[in-house]
């Protein structure tokens, strides 16, 4: 869609609101609403200034003017506002100069996207991210100098099997660990997963299913491959769709990697392909039927995992997911069907659906960042023909300590993860997809939160210590 279109769609449908959405560093999605009066085809495509000093992370106050640009191709009808709104995700911009703001996550993203077709390799990368998520009843939390915790419920929770309900309690719940997938009554969460679905079809969204997941609560939708900007706008569509069908049914949706104990936790696979000439660049005759350059690909995603997990993990709460002997593949190996490695190589009967699938990575992440990072993790594994390995496909979960040892792990922290990242970048500011302005900056959100959780007593420590 044009800006011409836009606003003849604006005239043509009666809309009262635009609203200008846009990515903050962590991910969230933020938003400003204009009369739809004030609206002209010289803001859609020169942009509409705001202060961005009132974002974390980024300009100082004495630097504050910055500019929305639109990107009217996203646009869409918000399904949830009581006046009639149509939304864009918009690239931040420089005022005086017009450049892509380096710390904005969805200019890097275009960047990018840029980079891939600058270095020949490949003309479109798509991905498709698996996001998960948990739907609760109740949450309550404190942090006080004197009071830590948190508790949360949900009516179809495995510990609620004695529960005293005023309408009584009818038994039918996932045990720990058993989500995947029975049918209702034990999966009650079909009708409000399929509003989510079907909110998303009506959107404009390429989406294809839902189902329950393995822990009580836990949920899954469909999203169709993309390209990578265009896929960061659906997956910052898809958190919002959920969190606010999800309120609207007096539930919380949340994407946090690790909410409960003794449950799996929440993962992001994603899964990502290149393609060339027309042709999928990584289908081959090679391993798993890949081509060199998925296996390059491949080298590159595991030669810097770590310093990709400060981006692709960055929540101090992914790394409760994160632990060796569980569910959460945190070997640093690659398989064809395999799901206990870093990366999988997805059965497909065709060429064209050809794909290596990162599996570490969880919803906490920031989807432009997320996406660009592992491209140009891939693609520096390309250009350097960097060799995986050997694949493993023996059950890694189920391997004798002796043959663990040889295989390293992605991070065991955020802190971790980035002293990885300052340690490893360089591949990240190629063709200035990233900067070091931006990782800095970044960065320095990301310790701000290592130190709040360092710094805090944790009830489990009063459980340990407290009597020592």
């Amino acid at each position: 869609m044009s800006s011409s279109k836009v606003i003849e769609k604006l005239k043509k449908e009666e809309i009262e609101y635009v609203d200008l959405r846009f990515t903050d560093p962590r991910g969230k999605l933020q938003h400003v609403s204009i009369l739809s009066d004030a609206v002209d085809q010289e803001l859609l495509d020169d942009g509409w200034m705001f202060d961005g000093s009132s974002i974390a992370g980024w300009k100082s106050i004495d630097q504050s003017d910055m500019k929305l640009v639109p990107d009217c191709t996203s646009a869409y009808v918000d399904p949830f506002y009581a006046e009639k709104t149509l939304c864009m995700h918009c690239n931040v911009a420089e005022p005086d100069t017009g450049e892509l703001y380096d710390r904005d996550p969805r200019a890097t993203a275009v960047k990018a996207e840029a980079f891939l077709k600058s270095s020949g390799i490949g003309e479109t990368s798509f991905f498709g991210p698996e996001a998960e998520f948990f739907l609760f009843d109740d949450v309550k939390y404190s942090i006080q100098m004197n009071k830590v915790s948190y508790e949360v419920d949900a009516i179809d929770s495995s510990w609620n099997t004695d529960t005293d309900f005023e309408m009584g309690n009818m038994g039918h719940r996932p045990g720990v660990k058993g989500g995947y997938f029975p049918v209702n009554p034990i999966d009650s969460g079909q009708d409000i997963r399929s509003e989510m679905l079907s909110t998303m079809k009506r959107m404009g969204m390429k989406v294809d299913k839902h189902h329950h997941e393995v822990a009580s609560s836990q949920h899954e939708l469909g999203l169709i491959h993309d390209s990578l900007t265009k896929q960061g706008d659906e997956l910052q569509k898809y958190k919002y769709v959920i969190q606010n069908v999800a309120h609207a049914y007096g539930k919380s949706a949340t994407f946090m990697p690790k909410p409960v104990a003794g449950d799996n936790g929440t993962g992001m696979h994603v899964n990502i392909s290149i393609w060339k000439n027309g042709k999928p660049l990584f289908a081959g005759n090679r391993y798993a039927d890949l081509s060199d350059d998925a296996l390059y690909f491949i080298g590159g995603i595991l030669k810097h995992a770590k310093a990709l997990n400060a981006i692709t993990n960055p929540a101090t709460n992914s790394y409760k997911r994160l632990i060796p002997g569980f569910e959460a593949p945190v070997l640093r190996a690659y398989s064809a069907r395999n799901r206990s490695g870093c990366v999988r190589i997805p059965w497909t009967e065709s060429p064209n659906a050809k794909r290596v699938e990162a599996r570490f990575p969880d919803p906490s992440a920031n989807p432009y960042l997320a996406f660009s990072a592992l491209l140009m993790a891939g693609l520096d594994g390309i250009q350097k023909k960097t060799d995986p390995g050997e694949p493993s496909d023996k059950d890694l979960y189920d391997l004798p300590a002796e043959e663990l040892v040889s295989i390293p792990t992605v991070c065991g922290s955020l802190r971790e993860s980035l002293e990885a990242l300052k340690l490893d970048h360089e591949f990240l500011l190629s063709g200035d997809v990233f900067t070091k302005d931006q990782l800095e900056g970044y960065m320095d959100l990301k310790w701000e939160e290592v130190y709040e959780f360092e710094h805090t007593p944790h009830p489990v420590e009063y459980k340990l210590y407290y009597s020592c």
